[in-house]
């Protein structure tokens, strides 16, 4: 059974963060509605509005199940990912955790992935950069440094 590489686990903590709110409880995460529109908690968790506020180790935990349904999905759709280096798995997973395996599935990123074209995998990467209908710089950075892990040494 493959593992939920450890770069995602990093990527995805990197670029989701463990959101403090309010600032008045900082041993906790408290639901906030993420740029993109969605009630979050945690490390990028899609919650209710009334999901009660979690410490950082049991936002781990979310993250952890979380990343494992992305994996799932992602060599589910794109089984070429489960031969390929570890960072090409990280950047996949990553973007499957980022935006959900319905957004895969329909891609052309998908296709791309599964014709082992990295150089259109990063264009397609780089596409994804939109929430709430406008370019987040979060986004940029994120796929960027999804982009730089497709590259094999």
């Amino acid at each position: 059974m493959i593992e939920v590489p450890k770069t995602a686990i990093e990527l995805a903590k990197r670029f989701e963060g463990f959101h403090r709110v309010p600032k008045a409880d900082p041993g906790r995460a408290h639901p906030y509605i993420c740029p993109a529109g969605y009630w979050t908690i945690g490390y990028g968790h899609l919650c209710a509005p009334t999901h009660p506020p979690i410490t950082e180790n049991e936002a781990e935990v979310y993250l952890a199940h979380d990343l494992q349904t992305a994996l799932a999905a992602t060599l589910r759709y794109c089984p070429v990912l489960a031969t390929e280096s570890e960072g090409r798995l990280a950047a996949i997973v990553d973007f499957t955790f980022n935006l959900g395996a319905g957004r895969l599935q329909t891609s052309t990123l998908r296709r791309r992935i599964n014709q082992r074209d990295w150089a259109a995998v990063a264009t397609e990467l780089r596409r994804w950069i939109y929430g709430g209908g406008k370019v987040l710089p979060g986004l940029v950075a994120r796929r960027k440094a999804e982009c730089a892990l497709l590259v094999v040494s």
